[in-house]
């Protein structure tokens, strides 16, 4: 799905057709007639107002031609008979429009009247299996026509050979339109019911998955439906952003890089020392797809960390530039450091309606390879702007350009007055912690919001925290039952951030973050009653008593959500999430992999849950944990 971009001029739509397809006729934009009843002008008929004639000028002939902000491309880059084709249509403004596909014979081969996203919008329709000849696709809208078209088994959307240097040819440069259709790319692959919290074991089953991956065998290559030609994509929270944005522009032959970095610590920030870029990072192997995956696996892979995301925003010297807090820049693709080292990629967001507020959904890695979607919230999205942290909060990758042969990344001045981007901004960093989650509140959802809907909504991501941590306990119970003896637990700050078992098996990490989200929940009363002008108050009641009712919804809701976990003779045990609120304190020293997982989920002393507790951490691992508690006590990662 490519294409050369250039803007047309204000006012007009710009129209870009992956694969290079032609437009809907050799000459150009093809003038459409017979077609009055489904067909739209590009601008509305001019009024005897605004011209100033007694008589309106007739409505100009409705043209397939060029529009602003609106792109159309085709997947796969040369389609072949039998195969699938895709049509993607991006728009930056919502528009209630419908899309097309029509075969060589005429007939319909695809429609779509679903308009995904937001910012950016996106259709999407496929034909599942094609024959050979010429494929023409509209996407008509109040205003707005555009159409492109794709011969199935040509062969002049080949990709050229990249250098000897390249790990993939370079072939456009990134640009709105670029940028628009990787937003569209994460939302589609992450896509799925707001109420189900999907979880995938690795990466790349997402991405072999061609009713998501709408570039699935973009090039191909069997680089995604070929089981043993498919790459093996496995990255960790810090590596999942970088390696999703180098397979797209693998497969759409654009620019990538990345940096060197160090993590901070001691009192100073995390700095970049050098820019490495897909150009100059080829290391012999001759297939592409195997290029692609040895760079993944290997140069990205052990070079980018948590603290590569994590510069200062006013750093130019970094990867990604912190964005303003508006709706057009937290989009999928977007991404969000925390100060502790945990990264999300944003993959979805949901305005805010009459019955709920706007919702925000990301995903993240870990580092035993699995990938999870969760809604945005103060528990999942930690900040802090304490500059010895470096610069946490929402960035965009910064883009890359090629000049002369050589690979470099905009400044944020350039950024600033880049005409396709230009949303660089210091104001996440400029009113303080609570500043910062008021004005992204404000962002998600614009108009005073229920206070107690708002609350349910939280104790809902809450309940869907502590479900996914089921998991993670079972995970290490599974390992140590085909893995006997006992997990090594690092020393000190590392046992937060190391590679092996313990890093993939323990969760100190996690746990933190849910303290926090539990005081998080705890506080919300008191936060509403801090801001009221934020929320839609109910009438007669005042400050105190929505307070006081607020307190009762987070007992009543607390008590009605329940989960089950496997005990350690295999029976399940139900817990409330009440219980686990309840048990805050102890879960100050539940992380250990070696302990039961009774214990994991902080069972009282003498209980009756905890009577089955067969395996305990070793007491070396127990000491140093109680020498640690006072990092969970106070909610505070210890410096690196």
């Amino acid at each position: 799905m490519e294409k050369p971009v250039h803007r047309s001029s204000l006012g007009c739509l710009l129209l870009i057709v992956l694969a290079t397809a032609p437009a809907c006729s050799p000459s150009g934009p093809r003038r459409n007639t017979g077609d009055a009843d489904r067909a739209t002008t590009a601008s509305p008929a001019t009024s005897a107002s605004a011209t100033g004639s007694a008589t309106a000028k007739p409505a100009a002939p409705q043209v397939c031609g060029d529009h602003q902000d609106v792109t159309l491309y085709f997947s796969p880059r040369n389609p072949t008979p039998g195969s699938p084709l895709r049509v993607v249509v991006v728009s930056e403004a919502e528009l209630a429009g419908s899309l097309e596909l029509s075969g060589p014979d005429g007939q319909r081969a695809a429609t779509s009247n679903e308009q995904r996203g937001g910012p950016p919008f996106f259709w999407l329709a496929t034909a599942q299996q094609v024959n050979a000849g010429r494929y023409q696709a509209h996407l008509r809208a109040p205003g707005v026509h555009v159409c492109g078209d794709i011969t199935v088994g040509s062969e002049t959307n080949r990709r050229r050979a990249g250098g000897p240097a390249s790990v993939w040819p370079v072939e456009q440069p990134w640009t709105r339109a670029t940028e628009n259709l990787y937003s569209a790319w994460i939302e589609a692959l992450f896509d799925a019911p707001l109420d189900q919290q999907p979880t995938w074991p690795v990466l790349h089953q997402v991405l072999r998955d061609p009713e998501r991956n709408f570039l699935h065998d973009h090039l191909g290559f069997g680089e995604d439906g070929d089981e043993q030609k498919a790459p093996n994509i496995d990255p960790d929270c810090a590596d999942l952003p970088y390696t999703l944005r180098a397979y797209f522009a693998f497969k759409l032959g654009l620019p990538f890089g990345y940096s060197r970095c160090t993590r901070g610590g001691g009192g100073r920030a995390p700095t970049c020392l050098r820019f490495y870029s897909s150009l100059g990072a080829n290391d012999g192997v001759g297939d592409p797809v195997r290029r692609l995956e040895t760079f993944l696996r290997i140069p990205l892979a052990n070079t980018v960390h948590s603290g590569t995301v994590r510069l200062p925003g006013d750093d130019d010297k970094s990867d990604f530039y912190p964005v303003a807090l508006t709706a057009s820049s937290l989009r999928p693709g977007a991404i969000f450091a925390d100060p502790y080292g945990h990264i999300l990629v944003v993959a979805r967001r949901v305005p805010q309606t009459e019955s709920s507020g706007g919702i925000m959904l990301a995903v993240d890695g870990q580092p035993d390879g699995t990938v999870s979607r969760r809604r945005y919230w103060r528990g999942n999205f930690l900040f802090n702007d304490d500059p010895k942290l470096g610069g946490p909060g929402f960035k965009r990758f910064r883009p890359v350009v090629v000049e002369r042969g050589v690979t470099r990344q905009l400044s944020n001045q350039e950024i600033a007055r880049h005409p396709d981007y230009g949303d660089v901004s210091m104001e996440q960093y400029e009113h303080g912690i609570e500043g910062f989650y008021d004005r992204v509140d404000d962002a998600l959802s614009p108009r005073p919001i229920d206070p107690s809907r708002a609350f349910a909504e939280t104790i809902q991501a809450l309940d869907e925290q502590v479900r996914r941590r089921v998991l993670s306990v079972q995970n290490a119970i599974d390992y140590l039952e085909e893995h006997p003896g006992r997990i090594a637990m690092p020393k000190g700050a590392e046992i937060f951030l190391t590679v092996g078992p313990w890093e993939d098996y323990s969760s100190p990490s996690r746990d933190m973050r849910l303290l926090i989200a539990m005081d998080v929940v705890r506080n919300v009363p008191a936060r509403v009653a801090r801001r009221p002008e934020r929320y839609a108050m109910p009438e007669k009641e005042t400050v105190a008593e929505v307070k006081a009712s607020l307190e009762k919804l987070l007992s009543t809701e607390a008590t009605r959500r329940r989960f089950k976990y496997l005990r350690s003779n295999g029976s399940d045990w139900e817990l409330s999430l009440a219980d686990v609120i309840d048990r805050v304190a102890s879960f100050e020293m539940a992380y250990n992999p070696n302990d039961c997982p009774e214990k994991r989920w902080a069972a009282p002393a003498g209980s009756e849950e905890l009577s089955t507790c067969n395996r305990h951490a070793p007491t070396t691992q127990t000491a140093r944990m109680t020498e640690y508690r006072d990092w969970f006590v106070r909610r505070q990662r210890p410096e690196q």
